[in-house]
């Protein structure tokens, strides 16, 4: 969507202010918030070997994910740490919905630290909307300009740690303390402080409806069997206003009192008694409102909960809705996303950690030299991926007679994640094989670390 539709969706719509929601889901919710920020705001500062425990160092071209060291060379774990986090997303959507928007998203998570910071300054829903809707003040000044600046602290704090992950946040927190910030450090600080402001202190619900494509392909994702927020409207309607002591049977009424607090809640400000709607996150804020309503009513909690399209329609139990779990979708997804898991870890566990590349010398195939050999010339590149320094010894194989020429270096020492060429000579006595290009391979290899094997040709004149 557009900047211009977005605005005017916020203009229809008007501003959204949540009223705070109490129980379980909201409990768990803010569990949720303490223990992602937790690992974002902490991971950065974990040391690991003497050195940060998790890096994305574009400049040095190395990524340090705790003790596993990747290079431009190991993008395909990357990609393949992504394709996993997708394939887990689509299992867990086909099970659960949308709860990992309603309780993980950086934008749930985000929206719900500013809603606190907002409430702390301006008080609960009436009071907040009070305070919109009346003029300007030394009091509505105060209260909005330090909301501000608290949101503002978060933001900065945010987009440095965010920053953090690609720079060495140690050298980073000193250049920031020292005001001597590179420009493009200082950009990207400021690039994300903003997004984080932006989208959780003004966009909020209009990220996840208009800006997130998640909400658009999850009906790819769901079935009847998959558990959403749902009320139960065979349960609530007739809905009615009553009083605690009145008989809804004899009033015709269903449970739901229409106090519309499962709308209050909302941060999406969808109506959730009008049905399933690609607005709700699963957040399970109207679950809580409306239990409390129950309780305070005297009715069975459950006019609004966690269940599935098929299970209401059917009266199922809970154990019904479990044994429907293990659906052919669902162990599809499983089926894909356990293969490759088995084939990343797999690939990680037998991956030697150093590379070889072999270069043969172009401006000479071949040459006859003293003692009847023919030698063939090459470069070796031997790329050290580990954290220790290693001594690599060069051989070679699958071709009987071939040797290292004198002079040619047969072990090289590699420091700790640094690289180095070395030319390399090698011999074969005329007359052993016949004239053309012979395979054979090299084989470098370190003490307790394993070996490669690099296929090469050896050509021999004719």
């Amino acid at each position: 969507m557009s900047a211009a539709g977005t605005a005017a969706a916020v203009q229809r719509h008007g501003k959204i202010h949540p009223r705070t929601a109490r129980g379980i889901y909201t409990r768990w919710r803010w569990f949720f918030v303490f223990a992602t920020q937790l690992f974002f705001y902490g991971v950065p500062w974990l040391q690991w070997g003497g050195r940060q425990a998790m890096l994305f160092d574009i400049d040095a071209r190395r990524f340090y994910i705790f003790g596993l060291v990747l290079y431009p060379q190991d993008v395909f774990y990357l990609a393949a740490l992504l394709i996993l986090s997708a394939l887990l997303l689509f299992l867990f959507t086909a099970v659960a919905g949308r709860q990992w928007c309603g309780y993980a998203c950086p934008q749930t998570v985000y929206t719900e630290i500013f809603l606190w910071v907002e409430e702390k300054f301006e008080g609960n829903r009436a009071q907040r909307m009070r305070l919109d809707a009346a003029p300007m003040s030394w009091n509505k000044l105060w209260r909005k300009a330090g909301k501000h600046v608290v949101w503002i602290a978060i933001g900065l704090w945010t987009g440095f740690t965010f920053v953090g992950y690609f720079t060495p946040i140690h050298e980073l927190a000193t250049s920031v303390m020292a005001f001597s910030v590179g420009p493009w450090a200082l950009f990207w600080v400021l690039f994300y402080s903003f997004a984080t402001w932006g989208n959780a202190g003004f966009m909020r619900e209009q990220v996840c409806k208009y800006m997130c494509p998640y909400a658009r392909f999850q009906g790819a994702m769901f079935d009847r069997d998959t558990l959403i927020v749902t009320y139960v409207k065979k349960r609530g309607d007739p809905r009615g206003k009553r009083s605690k002591k009145a008989d809804p049977q004899a009033l015709g009424l269903g449970d739901c009192i229409d106090c519309t607090l499962c709308v209050q809640v909302c941060p999406t400000g969808i109506d959730i008694r009008d049905g399933l709607q690609y607005e709700c996150i699963s957040c399970a804020a109207c679950i809580d409102a409306c239990d409390e309503v129950m309780d305070t009513m005297g009715y069975p909690r459950g006019l609004i909960r966690y269940s599935t399209e098929a299970a209401i329609a059917g009266d199922w139990s809970r154990r019904d809705i479990l044994r429907r779990v293990l659906r052919p979708r669902v162990l599809i997804y499983a089926t894909i996303l356990a293969v490759a898991m088995v084939v990343f870890v797999t690939s990680l566990w037998v991956r030697t950690p150093f590379k070889v590349d072999v270069m043969r010398d172009r401006a000479t195939l071949a040459r006859l030299v003293k003692g009847g050999q023919i030698e063939n010339i090459y470069r070796i590149h031997v790329m050290n991926a580990t954290e220790q320094e290693q001594v690599f010894t060069l051989g070679v194989d699958g071709l009987p007679g071939l040797t290292l020429a004198e002079g040619t270096e047969a072990a090289v020492t590699v420091a700790p994640e640094q690289s180095t060429s070395i030319p390399v000579q090698l011999r074969l006595p005329y007359g052993t094989v016949a004239a053309g290009s012979h395979q054979f391979d090299f084989v470098v290899s370190a003490p307790g670390v394993g070996h490669v094997r690099e296929k090469s040709v050896f050509f021999v004149p004719q």
